[in-house]
């Protein structure tokens, strides 16, 4: 009994030392599985269904992560609110009908439809069916045809070939820039100024299968970037699928394999009109709401006009239109529960009077994923002076291994663009990593010849383009990402609070050292 008291008493001795030469580390022990694991299973859930911008998702995790905020006591800094509006443009091609031969096809399903117009409807009761599209010395298929202001339906991406597999333009093998060359075929028929191009492309359904709803999205802006629209709108480029391009041909008693197989064989274009009903309301449309960054500030003693930011995005990928929910367990609920984890540790630090020298602004930001737009709008829109702010830390992704590390060591971190700008923040955050987590350090993404470029890819970039010292954190990337398998259950809890614990201590050093991160590189 005396040698087990002895050993319990050794060993608070040790502990007591520890906290004394660093006294994040009782503060960092505030960080745990359990509170971690609760936060991160409800931004997760099904209820908040993927936080997508501009959803019901999304606006039930800033409700959470604003309650959560209040319940620490950190001070709401806009205007007595925790939420800094962010006001976004949805900018997508849209068609609202499309019917052929009365026939309705859908937007994202059966075709895909693009252009910049107005949203204006197109009425014809013919369409120009022009073989593969060519107009080459060697082979026609539109010399003599008029496609002006007329709807015309070509095969993209393919051209007429012998028996024996050759080229009919080329005479060998070797195909021309006709199926070759991107575009051509499409950039040829609009010098004839046709009225819009039915274009079928092969693998296109299988291609709109695999992208969804990412593939009639759209573009987000944040609206005070909104562009004059356009005053010389281009043709209406439709691209359609072997579904569609068959329907078509059968209005003209063929289809895709028969009128190919003639034009191979004949070696002679099949061009035709074909006299069926088109019907169809299609163009741009802009679409104008708001999701708020959230904001809390906690602020600092002596030092509390400087400002460090701890942030991550929020937002997912959300809910498609055919109700799948993308969780974004790990992209990025993980980084925006470190958010929350970081901020009770300080604020229990400012509680028991160990709080910060500077303020601490923590940031969940809104639209991420749609371009980095809420950390672009909170940079351009300061809550408190860019001037004053040191320090950017950024968390977007810290819950997974990643497939370079799955059969190697999981105790590691990447950290990104520490000395990009400033060589004495990259210090401190080595040896924050020393003294906490011992972390192995991957400074893979530094690289400026590394093809991901992740450091110009997450929240802390337009920081950091202002001239702040800025780090982000992230675990990698794993098979599940941007899928609907990123979920609770495959996050790794262990490794995600050692990595909370190692950023709390880089926090804490940045916001109670004597003097700010100096800027003093500029490297790529």
């Amino acid at each position: 009994m005396k040698k087990l008291f002895s050993l319990i008493c050794l060993i608070s001795s040790i502990y007591s030392c520890a906290v004394a030469q660093n006294p994040a580390a009782k503060y960092a022990d505030l960080i745990t599985e359990e509170s971690s694991r609760k936060h991160l299973t409800i931004l997760a859930s099904a209820d908040l269904e993927g936080r997508g911008t501009g959803q019901k998702g999304g606006r039930l995790a800033t409700e959470y992560i604003a309650n959560e905020f209040k319940k620490l006591g950190l001070t709401p800094p806009v205007a007595g609110k925790y939420f800094q509006p962010v006001s976004l443009l949805k900018n997508s091609y849209q068609v609202k009908s499309f019917k052929i031969g009365g026939r309705p096809f859908v937007n994202g399903q059966d075709l895909l439809a693009l252009g910049n117009n107005e949203l204006k409807s197109i009425d014809d009761k013919e369409i120009i069916f022009i073989g593969y599209g060519i107009d080459d010395p060697k082979y026609s298929d539109i010399q003599g045809i008029d496609l002006q202001d007329k709807i015309v339906m070509l095969i993209n991406n393919k051209e007429p070939v012998d028996a024996k597999g050759k080229s009919v333009i080329t005479g060998t093998t070797k195909l021309s820039e006709w199926s070759t060359v991107r575009n051509k075929k499409i950039r040829e028929v609009l010098k004839h100024k046709p009225k819009l191009i039915l274009a079928y492309t092969e693998d296109l359904g299988t291609w709109l299968e695999s992208a969804g709803d990412r593939a009639t999205e759209g573009r987000f802006n944040l609206a005070q970037d909104q562009t004059a629209p356009e005053t010389n709108p281009m043709p209406i480029v439709v691209n359609i699928t072997d579904h569609v391009a068959n329907y078509i041909l059968n209005q003209g008693k063929t289809s895709l394999a028969n009128i190919t197989s003639k034009i191979n064989q004949s070696q002679k274009p099949q061009s035709f009109a074909i006299n069926t009903s088109f019907n169809a309301q299609l163009g741009m449309v802009a679409e104008q709401f708001t999701d708020p960054n959230v904001l809390g500030l906690l602020e600092g003693s002596d030092l509390k006009d400087e400002i460090i930011v701890i942030g991550g995005h929020y937002d997912h990928d959300g809910k498609s239109s055919n109700g799948t929910i993308f969780p974004g367990a790990d992209d990025n609920a993980s980084g925006t529960t470190a958010v929350l984890e970081l901020a009770k540790a300080f604020s229990q630090a400012k509680a028991e009077g160990k709080g910060p020298r500077r303020s601490i602004l923590f940031i969940t930001y809104a639209a991420e994923e749609k371009g980095l737009l809420g950390s672009k709008y909170y940079t351009e829109n300061p809550v408190f002076p860019l001037e004053n702010t040191v320090t950017c830390i950024n968390i977007d992704m810290i819950g997974r291994i990643d497939d370079k590390h799955l059969n190697g060591n999981h105790n590691y971190i990447h950290s990104i663009g520490a000395d990009k700008l400033s060589s004495e923040l990259a210090r401190i955050n080595k040896e924050a990593n020393d003294k906490s987590s011992k972390l192995e350090l991957d400074f893979m993404y530094d690289n400026p010849k590394d093809p991901m470029r992740l450091y110009y890819r997450s929240d802390h970039y337009n920081f950091a383009s202002k001239g702040i010292p800025s780090i982000f954190y992230f675990s990698g990337l794993h098979p599940h990402y941007h899928t609907p398998e990123d979920t609770v259950d495959k996050i790794d809890f262990p490794i995600m609070v050692k990595r909370e614990k190692f950023i709390f201590q880089t926090a804490w050093d940045v916001a109670n050292s004597a003097t700010k991160p100096a800027v003093d590189s500029k490297k790529d």
